[in-house]
Parts: C-alpha cells; sequence; structure tokens
C-alpha cells in the first residue's frame, strides 16, 4: 500500500492507516458505546454485583436483579424528568414493534389516527399502522428522499383521530424536527430512537414516546417507551398479552424474562450520561460537533449536504462526495484509518456520520482532518 503514497496528502493518509490510531465507529446503530462502559462490562463480565456470576446468569427475579431495575428507572426519571403520570416501560421488539404496538393499543380497525411523515422510518411506521387503524398522513407521501419536513396545515387535521404521530430524528437522511408539532389537540406520540437522551425534551408535551436503546442508552434488544398512565389499558381490541402495555406498565416489564444483559448496559450507559453532566450537557455537545462538521461540509466545494438548514440533523449527518464515483475509495481509505461504518444507507447513497452521545469531539475532528486530506488528494 506504501507505493500507491506520492503525495504529502498520501503520505498523511498512510500515517493514518499505518499508525495505532483511535477507532471511531459512526455506525448509525448499533452505535458506539462509551469507552468507559465498555471497560465497565469487560470488568463485570465474570463476577457482577459480587455475586461470583456474570449479570447474564443471574434470575431477573433475583433481589441484584430487581434492585437494579429500580435504580434504571430511578435514573430514567431523573435524567428525562419523567412524572409519575407517565409509566416506564422497557419493551423488546424494537421501534418497529411498537409501530404495531401503538395502534393496537389505542386504536382500532374502525379508528383514525394522523402521521406526519419526514423519512424512512416514518413511512415504514404509517405502512404498519395502516393494518390496525384508518392512518392517514399530513402529505403526501414522497417516493424520493426527503430534505425537510413538509408543512401541513393545522387546521386541516382530523380532529377526530386517536393520535398525532411523528419521528423525530430520520437516521437515513439526517432530517430532524427542532420543534414539537402543532396537533390541534390530538394526543403526540414519538418516535425518538436516534435522539431521544441527545437533547432536553419536554416529556409533558407527549402522551407517548418510544426510543431504541442502541442508540444512546446501550445495545439493542429494548425499546423503551414512556406513556401517559391514563391511556394504558383502554383498548377496545382483543390483544395478545405481549403486545398489550398494560402487561408492561402492571408488572414493571417484568411479565417474562427480560432480555437482562441489554437492560445492565442501559443502566451503565445512564450512569455515564449522568456522570458526564446530564441531557443539557449531552446536548450541547451534540450541537458543537455537528456544527463543526456541517460547517466544514458547507465551505467545501468537494462534500455537500443536502437537507435544508432549518431541518438538519444535530445526531446524523449524511454527506456525498460531489464525484460519485470516489465513494468506494473514501469508504475503504476511511475506514482503514480508523473511522468506521460511514456508508450511508443504500436508499440514500454517500455518507453518513453518525455522531450520537458516545461519539467524542475528536472523533468529529479525526472525520475533518480525513476529509480535508482526502480533498486535497482528490479534489
Amino acid at each position: 500500500m506504501a507505493d500507491e503514497y506520492t503525495t504529502i496528502s498520501d503520505l498523511f493518509i498512510q500515517q493514518f492507516i499505518t499508525n495505532k490510531m483511535n477507532i471511531y465507529n459512526f455506525s448509525a446503530g448499533p452505535a458506539t458505546l462509551p469507552l468507559d462502559v465498555k471497560k465497565i462490562i469487560e470488568q463485570e463480565l465474570y463476577d457482577w454485583n459480587g455475586t461470583g456470576c456474570s449479570v447474564m446468569e443471574v434470575s431477573h427475579r433475583s433481589q441484584e436483579f430487581t434492585n437494579m431495575a429500580d435504580e434504571n428507572e430511578s435514573l430514567l426519571r431523573s435524567l428525562l424528568k419523567i412524572s409519575d403520570d407517565y409509566a416506564v416501560m422497557l419493551i423488546p421488539g424494537g421501534a418497529r414493534l411498537q409501530y404495531a404496538m401503538l395502534p393496537m393499543n389505542v386504536s382500532s380497525t374502525q379508528g383514525q389516527a394522523v402521521y406526519a411523515i419526514n423519512g424512512h422510518w416514518g413511512k415504514e411506521a404509517v405502512k404498519e399502522a395502516s393494518r390496525f387503524c384508518q392512518a392517514s398522513t399530513t402529505a403526501e407521501i414522497s417516493a424520493s428522499v426527503y430534505n425537510s419536513i413538509p408543512a401541513y396545515d393545522e387546521a386541516e387535521l382530523n380532529t377526530q383521530a386517536d393520535y398525532f404521530h411523528y419521528t423525530s430524528n430520520e437516521t437515513l437522511e439526517g432530517v430532524q424536527w427542532h420543534h414539537v408539532p402543532r396537533t390541534a389537540g390530538l394526543r403526540l406520540c414519538c418516535d425518538m430512537t436516534s435522539d431521544l437522551m441527545t437533547r432536553v425534551v419536554n416529556i409533558d408535551d407527549y402522551d407517548m414516546i418510544y426510543a431504541s436503546a442502541q442508540k444512546n442508552m446501550g445495545i439493542a434488544g429494548l425499546t423503551l417507551v414512556i406513556m401517559k398512565r391514563d391511556w394504558i389499558g383502554q383498548s377496545i381490541n382483543l390483544l395478545p398479552t405481549m403486545v398489550n402495555y398494560k402487561t408492561f406498565a402492571d408488572t414493571r416489564s417484568f411479565y417474562n424474562t427480560p432480555p437482562t444483559f441489554p437492560w445492565y448496559v442501559m443502566l451503565q450507559v445512564l450512569k455515564w450520561t449522568e456522570a458526564q453532566g446530564g441531557i443539557k450537557v449531552m446536548q450541547q455537545r451534540n450541537q458543537a460537533k455537528s456544527k463543526k462538521l456541517y460547517e466544514y461540509i458547507d465551505q467545501s466545494g468537494f462534500y455537500q449536504n443536502k437537507v435544508e438548514p432549518l431541518f438538519r440533523s444535530e445526531v446524523n449527518v449524511p454527506f456525498w462526495l460531489h464525484d460519485e464515483a470516489l465513494d468506494a475509495k473514501f469508504l475503504n481509505q476511511s475506514s482503514q484509518a480508523g473511522l468506521k461504518a460511514l456508508k450511508g444507507h443504500k436508499a440514500v447513497g454517500g455518507m453518513r456520520a453518525s455522531i450520537y452521545n458516545a461519539m467524542p469531539e475528536s472523533g468529529v475532528d479525526a472525520l475533518i482532518d480525513f476529509m480535508k486530506k482526502f480533498e486535497q488528494k482528490y479534489g
């Protein structure tokens, strides 16, 4: 490989590759974990909490595990300022299961729901919801990639609908809501999988929030559901036990054996988040990281971001090379340089840097340094 490098830029990239460098994982999910959390997991893997066993081997009914679950809920409520008006549930199945559970629990085949769509996952949500209720959208669903949030007239919303749903941050397109939607009084539900814990949210603005853990709360296997208690157990449908929110609310998510290891990892990430200063600090860091990356992309004639600035995501930054023929080289060389998982989703192409809470600013700096040198070489 050394023979391929002949310019200063070449030598810089070679040094990036051959030296022992930090590995920065820009995956959209499962996402990078804080290094401190991985160290704790390593230290406690064989002897958790003095039990002499791994947390994966301890009964979920044991005092040790139920104490951990209590601490987990307490930290969630503290960090997110969740009042007792809301149930906190940890449900397996990912956000995709919530696409069905929500309409099954709070609507019906005769019921109606309104969905605001601004990207891939919103489309998936309304498609699944349409199997269980009469779901409409605030704007015509586009076949193309979204670069903004389509406007809608609040006065034209169906006020007879059972709820209003939106996806706060679309990971593929990098489109994010920076305000709470207008709903004409409809109950508000949100898929916050990729940006819950990354910025301050007023939980009281919502009737239901859900978020898969593998972005900013741990690893895949659990979905956090925060739901108004007065909305639980009101379904007119005959529901299977394991897709009824009441099952999880009444048993504090202990109806059956839960995914114990993801629950444990979540607690470690929540502790780390608290130790960093909490959600306000996470928001400040994420805004600083994304601002730095967008500013470099915008001043470059070599890269571009296609999202309208008002709707740009603070945690998923897609970017494209003006010459797509260089994509493979960029991805190959950046990966060798320790900058992992930068390939954009196949639906949108290009590159994508996911810079969730656990991504340090040094990772963004390393990415920008690489992008500069790559541009010098091929621009």
